[in-house]
C-alpha cells in the first residue's frame, strides 16, 4: 500500500511532538471498529486522541461540513492531525478546507474515489486508489490493522500484541460484507477464535445479550452482532457502539449491550413499518415485468433504516433499489442495494445531474436528492440499467452446490462443511437442495420469519425461513434450497436448516 509509509511517518511525528490528534470515523460496524482499533494503537504509543463519530441525521455520512465543525468542537483545541477511517476518499473539498485551517489529514479507507480524484491529504491509504493493488478486499478495519502492523514494524512495543485485537477486525470484515478471500479469511478465522476465548469485553457482553450458545461464527456476526452494533448508528446513537467496543468496565459493557439491544428492537419496528409502506406503494405503481429498478421516498421514513429496507426489497424483487428518507424541506437521503452486474457507483455517476451527491460501493451506495427530482432519477436509473445490463443478468438466480437427501444431513457432513468457514461475500455458504419435501406441522410465524417442520420420506428436520413471513408458500410437496449450520442447545448438538427458497416439487430434468 504505497502511501502507508507517509501515514506512518506523519503519525510518529505527532507522537514525538505530542500533537493533538482527532480520529474521525463512520457510524457503521466498520467505522466504529476502525476507530476502536486506531485509538488502541495510538494510545499504546502514548497518545490521547479524540474520537468522533458523526450522527447520521445531523452530520450525515462521511467527512461533512457539519461533521467537521462538531468534531473540532469536541476536540476543544484545534488538532494538528485528523485521521479519517472508513470515509474521506471522496472528500476533496473538505480535506482542502482542513488544510487551509492548518490541519493535516490522513485517510484510511476502502471506498471508491470520486470524479474529483485524490483528496489533498498527507496520505490516502486506500488500495482502491492504486492500480492493480492486491488488497482491495480489505475493509477499513483491515486497513487500520495494516497501519498498526506497519507502525509496530517501525517501532516495536514490547507489551503490545496486535493479534489480540483481531476480533475487532473480524466483526468489521464480516459485517461490512467485503470479500472473504485471501488475508480476510485468515483475519476473520483468527478473530473468531479470539472471540471464542473471550477477547473484547464489549463483544463478550453483546454475545451474552444475543444468547450465543455456540462457538462464534461469521453467521453469528452477520445476523446478531453486526445488526446490534449498526443499530446504534441507525438510531442516532453511534457513541453507544463505540463506547461498548472501547470500554474496559465489565458492568458498563453489560449496560451498553442492553442499550444496543433496545436500539435494535426500535430499529426492527421502524424497519417493519417502512417495509410495509414501501410494499404498499409498489403494489400501486410498480410493474415487476417492466420496471427495472425500485426508487421510493417518503417524509415519514427514518433515514437510519432505509438501507435495510432497500436490501429486503432488492432481494424480494431482484431489482436494484434505492429507498429515500425525505426531511421537512424535501431533501432526501437514500440508501441503495444492487444485484450482480449493476454498479450503483457507476449509476450515480451517470445520473449525477438528478442528484445532489452520492457514492459508495458497487453493491451498496448512498445518495442525496431533492424530492422533486426523484421521478427523474428513477427514469435515469432505469435507463442506465437498460443500457448496461442484459435480460439474462436481470433474472434472479440461485446457485445450488449439491442435491442431498434428508438422510444425508448428519453431524459428520457438518464437520466437513465447517472446514470451509468462515463464510461470507466471495466465499458463500454452500446451498443444498432437497426434493419432494412435505410439512409435518403447520408453519409457525415468529415475527416476520417462519419456523417449518419438514419431512422427506422417514426423515424429519426443522428449518427457519428468515423473512419468509410475507412470501406466499406453494402447496406441498416442495423442492427446497437451504444452507445448514450447527445448533447447540442444552448440551445437545443438532443440524439446523435455513431455507433460501421454496418451489412446487418438480421431477428430475
Amino acid at each position: 500500500m504505497r502511501e502507508m509509509d507517509a501515514a506512518v511517518e506523519r503519525i510518529f511525528r505527532a507522537v514525538d511532538h505530542g500533537e493533538h490528534v482527532c480520529i474521525y470515523g463512520d457510524y457503521d460496524v466498520d467505522g466504529v471498529s476502525s476507530v476502536t482499533l486506531l485509538h488502541t494503537i495510538l494510545t499504546a504509543y502514548g497518545m490521547r486522541p479524540t474520537c468522533f463519530i458523526p450522527v447520521r441525521t445531523k452530520e450525515g455520512y462521511g467527512l461533512s461540513d457539519d461533521g467537521i465543525n462538531h468534531a473540532l468542537q469536541k476536540c476543544g483545541c484545534k488538532p494538528a492531525l485528523i485521521i479519517t477511517v472508513d470515509c474521506g476518499t471522496s472528500s476533496v473539498d473538505e480535506v482542502a478546507y482542513l488544510n487551509s485551517q492548518g490541519i493535516d489529514v490522513i485517510i484510511l479507507d476502502h471506498h471508491e474515489s470520486s470524479t474529483q480524484g485524490r483528496p489533498p491529504a498527507v496520505a490516502v491509504v486506500n488500495a482502491k486508489l492504486e492500480e492493480n493493488s492486491p488488497m482491495t478486499y480489505l475493509c477499513s478495519a483491515g486497513v487500520v490493522f495494516k497501519l498498526a502492523h506497519a507502525m509496530l514494524k517501525r517501532r516495536r512495543l514490547a507489551d503490545f500484541d496486535l493479534r489480540n485485537y483481531l476480533d475487532i477486525v473480524a466483526i468489521a470484515t464480516v459485517a461490512d460484507i467485503v470479500p472473504l478471500v485471501a488475508e480476510n479469511r485468515l483475519l476473520t478465522r483468527h478473530g473468531l477464535r479470539i472471540m471464542a476465548r473471550g477477547g473484547n469485553i464489549g463483544l463478550q457482553a453483546l454475545n451474552e445479550v444475543t444468547g450465543l450458545r455456540n462457538t462464534p461464527n461469521a453467521s453469528h456476526v452477520s445476523f446478531r452482532i453486526g445488526p446490534r452494533l449498526n443499530a446504534a448508528g441507525r438510531m442516532d446513537s453511534p457513541s453507544d457502539a463505540l463506547e461498548l467496543l472501547m470500554t474496559h468496565d465489565v458492568k458498563r459493557a453489560q449496560q451498553l449491550a442492553l442499550c444496543l439491544e433496545a436500539h435494535n428492537r426500535a430499529r426492527q419496528q421502524e424497519e417493519e413499518k417502512i417495509r410495509a409502506e414501501a410494499t404498499s406503494m409498489l403494489e400501486c405503481s410498480f410493474s415487476p415485468a417492466n420496471d427495472r429498478v425500485i426508487v421510493l421516498g417518503s417524509r415519514t421514513w427514518h433515514p437510519g433504516v432505509v438501507g435495510i429496507v432497500a436490501s429486503l426489497l432488492m432481494r424480494r424483487y431482484h431489482k436494484p433499489t434505492f429507498i429515500i428518507s425525505l426531511d421537512e424541506n424535501g431533501l432526501g437521503k437514500g440508501s441503495g442495494r444492487s444485484i450482480p452486474g449493476v454498479s450503483l457507483v457507476q449509476a450515480i455517476h451517470e445520473c449525477a445531474d438528478t442528484l445532489v451527491s452520492g457514492g459508495g460501493h458497487e453493491m451498496a451506495a448512498g445518495l442525496v436528492i431533492r424530492e422533486e427530482m426523484i421521478d427523474k432519477f428513477r427514469e435515469a436509473f432505469d435507463n442506465f440499467v437498460l443500457e448496461n445490463t442484459s435480460e439474462e443478468q436481470l433474472k434472479p438466480k440461485l446457485r445450488i452446490d449439491a442435491e442431498v437427501e434428508f438422510r444425508d444431513l448428519t453431524l459428520e457432513l457438518l464437520d466437513s462443511y465447517e472446514l470451509m468457514e468462515p463464510f461470507g461475500n466471495a466465499n458463500p455458504q454452500p446451498v443444498f437442495m432437497s426434493r419432494n419435501v412435505m410439512l409435518s406441522d403447520a408453519p409457525r410465524r415468529l415475527q416476520n420469519h417462519l419456523k417449518l417442520s419438514l419431512r422427506q420420506n422417514n426423515y424429519e428436520c426443522d428449518a427457519m425461513y428468515f423473512n419468509g413471513g410475507n412470501i406466499p408458500l406453494p402447496d406441498p410437496p416442495w423442492d427446497i434450497a437451504f444452507t445448514i449450520d450447527r445448533n447447540v442447545w442444552r448440551g445437545r448438538t443438532t443440524l439446523s436448516m435455513s431455507i433460501q427458497d421454496i418451489r412446487p416439487s418438480q421431477t428430475h430434468p
